[in-house]
C-alpha cells in the first residue's frame, strides 16, 4: 500500500468508492465504452460476492456503493475491475486500429496505455443518513454536468432501479451472493 494511504476494511461498512480515468480523460465516454464496464463489474460483483447499493458511470470517473467483499477487500474488487476494463478497452482499441486512423485518446498517452488513475478515493459509509446522501450525490451527478436533465435519463446508474423499478445492467441490492458466516460455538 503506498505510504501514507489508509483503507479501513473488515467493519462491514459500506464503501463509496470514487475512481478517475487517467488524467481525467473522458475515456467512458461512450455507450459501449459504458455498458462494457458495468457488464465487467456485474461480473466482478458475483465473483467476489458483494452487493452494489448504487454505482453511476460517468465521461471521465465513475462511483460506487458496495458492501465488503466476502471474497478479498474493495482494493481487490477495484484493481480486478480496473484491469479487467482496462484489458478489454485496449485489445478492442487496437483490433479496430487502421494506420490511416489519428492515434485515439488512450494511444495520445504515450506508449503506456493508461486507462485508470493508479489510486481511488474509498469513503466509509456507516449511517443511514450518509448512504442516502451518497445516493443522491451519484444519481444527481449526470443532471449536475448537464448531461441529462433528469436522472432517470442517465441509463448507466443505478437510479432507474430505485426510482422506476428497472433493473439495470448492474444487479443492485442482491444479497443473494452473500452467504451467512455461522461462527462455531464456544467450548
Amino acid at each position: 500500500m503506498p505510504k501514507g494511504l489508509k483503507r479501513y476494511y473488515g467493519a462491514g461498512d459500506l464503501h463509496f468508492i470514487t475512481c478517475s480515468c487517467y488524467r481525467r480523460r473522458k475515456l467512458l465516454n461512450t455507450s459501449g465504452r459504458r455498458d462494457l464496464f458495468l457488464e465487467i463489474l456485474d461480473q466482478v460483483r458475483q465473483r467476489y460476492a458483494f452487493v452494489v447499493l448504487g454505482y453511476v458511470v460517468m465521461p471521465e470517473h465513475f462511483h460506487l456503493l458496495i458492501s465488503e467483499p466476502q471474497r478479498g477487500n474493495p482494493s481487490t474488487v477495484m484493481q480486478v475491475l480496473k484491469q479487467r476494463f482496462a484489458h478489454r478497452l485496449l485489445k478492442f482499441s487496437r483490433s479496430t486500429q487502421s494506420a490511416a486512423q489519428p492515434p485515439s485518446e488512450e494511444q495520445a498517452v504515450g506508449e503506456e496505455f493508461r486507462i485508470w488513475q493508479e489510486r481511488f478515493y474509498d469513503f466509509n459509509v456507516w449511517t443511514e443518513g450518509k448512504r442516502i446522501e451518497k445516493l443522491r450525490y451519484m444519481h444527481l451527478n449526470p443532471v449536475k454536468r448537464r448531461l441529462v436533465a433528469k436522472p432517470e435519463q442517465w441509463l448507466w446508474s443505478s437510479f432507474r432501479d430505485y426510482y422506476c423499478r428497472k433493473p439495470g445492467k448492474v444487479r443492485v441490492n442482491d444479497c443473494s451472493v452473500l452467504k451467512l458466516r455461522v461462527r462455531t460455538p464456544a467450548a
